[in-house]
């Protein structure tokens, strides 16, 4: 991406992150990203915008155990993903995070298809974050369409519409133009954030580095604006 001078105080930035439900790095660089932007005193500046990035675009639509989903899609063995799922429960707990190890996987591209709706009404971050939260935490399952109606109304968004989205094939172009474009701007996986179209960060960034990020193109922390 080519550089451009950093933004004018007080302008508003877009933050696209290219993301998947299943993704535990996903999950948990979208809570660092967010604690990066949450400490900066302009934080309202910043706009996250959700696009589509299916992972496993041959996941059946049948919910199945994740150990039989790793396999599937990475090869190894039993022990392989138990000790990975360990690893990542331990990172998440040490960052306050909920991890359940019994998720059930499936097809996101429904998912991703009221994303695109809730982008639409401007709720896309939030209801995304919402059902991936619920996912890891172990208390919501994201495969069923009358719960995403549910956290759709939740969030501020139309249940019935939700749900005439499920059952039917909207959105289901745009989920594919987003994947198509994310592997277009470099990604070669999730999750993928690009600032102000200007910088892009692959992979699960440490807090720090999103700060230096949000720097380098939203400028300094105002100092005349910290308490």
């Amino acid at each position: 991406m080519v550089e451009q001078p950093t933004q004018s105080e007080g302008s508003q930035v877009v933050i696209e992150v290219w993301s998947d439900l299943g993704c535990p790095w996903c999950y948990v660089g979208k809570h660092r990203l967010q604690t990066a932007i949450a400490q900066r005193p302009d934080a309202d500046r910043f706009e996250i915008v959700m696009r589509s990035f299916e992972l496993d675009p041959g996941a059946p639509h049948e919910p199945e155990e994740n150990e039989k989903s790793f396999l599937r899609a990475h090869g190894g063995t039993a022990v392989d993903v138990l000790q990975a799922e360990r690893q990542m429960q331990t990172l998440a707990r040490q960052e306050r995070l909920e991890y359940s190890l019994n998720r059930l996987n499936a097809s996101t591209f429904d998912l991703h298809r009221v994303v695109q709706y809730a982008n639409d009404q401007g709720r896309g971050f939030e209801f995304f974050s919402t059902v991936q939260d619920g996912f890891f935490a172990g208390t919501l399952n994201p495969h069923d369409p009358a719960t995403l109606a549910g956290v759709a109304e939740a969030v501020g968004l139309d249940g019935r519409r939700a749900r005439e989205i499920l059952a039917s094939s909207e959105y289901a172009d745009r989920v594919r133009a987003d994947r198509d474009e994310g592997l277009e701007l470099g990604a070669a996986g999730v999750p993928f954030v690009v600032l102000d179209r200007r910088v892009a960060a692959p992979g699960a960034q440490k807090v720090p580095v999103y700060g230096q990020l949000l720097q380098q193109v939203a400028g300094p922390v105002p100092s005349e604006r910290v308490s």
